[in-house]
Formats: structure tokens, C-alpha cells, sequence
């Protein structure tokens, strides 16, 4: 069972991401992103030989899909059906073991594959499927624990630290440097990030020293059987804020955080390529005054679409405007896609949609009003 779920996060893995520089790209190996490394298999069969052929076998097919995910934007995913008929076995290049161990009808291993660039670029080109190959600036990823009441934020070298060393960092199109959290980042900071405040932004930057940096929080609930993820930061995109909730089944906390890992790093990687690729904002940050970015949170998209505009007389305004949406319950997929010194465009999805939200805000001292030229939120003050 064990060895299953490690396949399983494995899989889904690649199928799913003040004033200082960016760091540039590093002068890596172009074909980095042709490896899939770390990646499990197993196969039981009459005997240890047939199980050993048959793990490598499929595992090579598995692990030739992940790199399609890894290097294709989900938009074109469909398109991968042209390709499902091709010969794996002659894109190979290099196969090594991590770790292996069998018995007399099974096969369980570690390995790392690696395809022939030139041939898979020539494959997907061929069939006129985009893709990604570059890799992005390498990213530090800031492990954090949020619990406790009331909560403290601390530097997680547990389950949620050993779910981001799990992953295959090295290879994925976003390469990932996992971190401590620094003492002189406090919990204060860490909520006020997680409120998306933009002076907490700025000194998580200076604190590392980077323009890359992402705390990845994690809050185990167990009574309620559930763990939620933030992620925060800035990114080669620019501005991140995603919560999500993964449920923990089983009382099995290890495999909901091996799991919130996995989709975690996939949406890093999906905004990576969804710009590089062409296909949209992908909720990059623009450059408003004051250098504010934009952010983006989702748990799964449910509700009606809403559009509006938040207008606001100050930063501080803004600031409430914000992490009123973010902390409201049935706001999701929310999306702030340009922010100037007064207002800032925002799409969400809402049960019930702009009316409902409408009905939902007003006690809470702001009003969203159909102006006649689209809905408008403003600090009921």
C-alpha cells in the first residue's frame, strides 16, 4: 500500500510551480528538464526476473508521460493523444537506480530516466504541441508550520519539509532550493503575508536576500481531518497567494503532506509555463506604484464568476479590501489581475455570484454596487 501511494504522488507529481533584483537565469544545462529523477516502480510477476522487465517497462511509459506533463502546458494537454503511440523505448537515453529491492515475484525500485532532448523537442514540434524545456531562476522555498492557539509560525523540518525533499527539484522547469525559516521572520509576518500585505512581502525579499522566495505553510487540523497549504511569496512570475485544503485520510498526515507537495510544486511550474509558453498573465505581477503585486488564490474554483473593480482612497484601504476576500468564506479562484494607486481588478467565484456577494459584504462595512458599467467594491466608510 505504501509503495502504491509513493507511485501515485510520483505520477501526479508531473502531471500538475522591495527594490531587489531578480536573480538571472543560471547557465544550466538546456536538456535538465529531459530528466525524470527519483521516479518509483514496482511490478509483481511469476518470478523476479518478469517482475524486474515488467517495473522497467512500465515505468519508462509512466515516467515518459510525466516529462509530456512537465514540459506541456495543461492547456494542451488534450493534444498529447497525437503522441500516445510513440516509441518510448527509442527516446531513452539513460536509465540509473536510486534503490532497488525484489523478492521472488517482485520488483520495487527508485530509478531515474532520461530522454533524448533533441528527440522529444522533434516529437512534440512534429505534432505541433507546445512546450517548455527552459528552466526557470531557482526559487527558495521557505518550509513553515502554522499551528497552535493561538497559532505560531516555526521552521517545519518534519513531515511538511520532508514532502518537499521528496520531490524531484532538480529537473522540474522551476528549480527549487527548500529553506529554514529565518528567526527574524515572526508569526506577525507570516499572517500578515498570508493576508497579503505587501510591507510583509517586501521583507520576506530582504530577509532572503532575493526577489525569489515562497513560505510554504502548512496548518494540520486533525480533528477536522484536513491540512491547508499556503503558498506566499514571489516567483519568476511575481506575486503568489494560493490556499488550498487536502484532506487527510486515514489519520495519514504523512501522505496529505507528500500530496500538497506534489500540487503545490505542479502550480509553481504551471505559471512558469503558462508564460513562457505564451498562453496568459498566469497572475504575474505588474508594476503599480509602490511596486505592489498582484496575487492569485484558489482551494478548487467553485461558485459563479464575478468581475469588479476595488477602489480604494489609500494603501491601508486596499490592504482591508484585500484580506476581506481572502478570508471570506465561499470566495474562491480569486484573481487580482492589475492594481494602480486607487483601484484594482479583481474576477472570483462567489455562490451566487456578484449579488450574493453584494448581500455578504455589506455587513461586514463594504458595499459592491452595479455602477451600469460593471460591479464596484468599496470600504463602506
Amino acid at each position: 500500500m505504501l509503495a502504491s501511494r509513493c507511485v501515485a504522488i510520483a505520477i501526479l507529481v508531473w502531471m500538475g510551480a522591495a527594490g531587489l533584483d531578480v536573480a538571472p537565469a543560471r547557465a544550466a544545462d538546456p536538456d535538465v528538464a529531459f530528466t525524470v529523477a527519483n521516479y518509483p516502480v514496482e511490478a509483481t510477476a511469476a518470478n523476479a526476473v518478469a517482475a524486474k522487465d515488467q517495473a522497467l517497462a512500465d515505468g519508462q511509459q509512466a515516467a515518459f508521460k510525466s516529462l509530456l506533463k512537465r514540459l506541456v502546458p495543461v492547456t494542451a494537454y488534450k493534444q498529447l493523444t497525437r503522441v500516445e503511440n510513440a516509441k518510448v523505448a527509442d527516446l531513452v537515453s539513460g536509465l540509473s537506480v536510486r534503490s532497488e529491492r525484489n523478492s521472488s515475484t517482485a520488483y520495487i525500485a527508485n530509478l531515474d530516466y532520461s530522454f533524448d532532448s533533441n528527440g522529444v523537442r522533434s516529437l512534440l514540434s512534429g505534432q505541433g504541441i507546445p512546450f517548455v524545456d527552459q528552466q526557470a531562476p531557482q526559487l527558495t522555498v521557505v518550509t513553515v508550520l502554522l499551528q497552535g492557539n493561538p497559532p505560531a509560525a516555526t521552521s517545519d523540518t518534519g513531515l511538511w519539509r520532508r514532502a518537499w525533499s521528496g520531490l524531484d527539484l532538480t529537473h522540474t522547469l522551476t528549480p527549487i532550493a527548500v529553506k529554514d525559516l529565518k528567526p527574524t521572520i515572526k508569526t506577525d509576518t507570516v499572517q500578515a503575508l498570508m493576508s497579503g500585505q505587501d510591507s510583509a512581502l517586501q521583507k520576506l525579499k530582504a530577509e532572503y536576500g532575493s526577489g525569489l522566495v515562497v513560505l510554504a505553510i502548512a496548518e494540520p487540523d486533525l480533528p477536522a481531518k484536513k491540512v491547508t497549504v499556503t503558498l506566499v511569496g514571489s516567483d519568476a512570475v511575481g506575486g503568489l497567494l494560493l490556499k488550498r485544503a487536502y484532506r487527510i485520510n486515514d489519520n495519514d498526515l504523512d501522505y496529505a503532506s507528500q500530496l500538497a507537495a506534489v500540487v503545490s510544486l505542479g502550480i509553481i511550474e504551471g505559471r512558469w509555463k503558462a508564460i513562457k509558453a505564451g498562453i496568459g498573465e498566469a497572475t504575474a505581477s505588474s508594476n503599480p506604484a509602490g511596486g505592489a503585486p498582484v496575487w492569485a488564490a484558489s482551494t478548487g474554483g467553485s461558485g459563479e464568476d464575478v468581475t469588479l473593480t476595488a477602489e480604494f482612497a489609500s494603501s491601508d484601504q486596499w490592504d482591508l479590501i484585500r484580506s476581506q476576500l481572502l478570508d471570506m468564506p465561499g470566495v474562491d479562484a480569486l484573481n487580482i489581475g492589475s492594481v494602480s494607486d486607487r483601484s484594482a481588478g479583481i474576477s472570483l467565484k462567489y455562490p451566487g455570484g456578484a449579488t450574493s456577494l453584494a448581500t455578504a459584504l455589506g455587513p461586514k462595512g463594504f458595499s459592491l454596487s452595479n455602477t451600469g458599467s460593471g460591479w464596484v467594491l468599496r470600504p463602506g466608510y
